[in-house]
């Protein structure tokens, strides 16, 4: 389910308080945006997803909120 702009937290009791900004060559936005469109997804999610594996494989175990 995707969420809507100005909607909180991610289902799983966290909430989104921090803004990261990032460049990327505007091919390659355009490329992940239709990719993230045919999985039902935005390139928000995908990146959120992304870092919590990172975190979680770097950590060694399940991501946890209060740290």
């Amino acid at each position: 389910m995707r969420k809507r702009a100005g909607e909180r937290g991610s289902g799983r009791g966290e909430e989104r308080t921090a803004r990261l900004t990032i460049l990327i060559d505007p091919r390659k936005k355009a490329v992940l945006e239709q990719l993230c469109a045919s999985e039902d997804l935005t390139p928000s999610q995908l990146v959120r997803r992304l870092i919590r594996t990172y975190i979680e494989q770097r950590l060694g175990r399940p991501w946890r909120p209060e740290g």
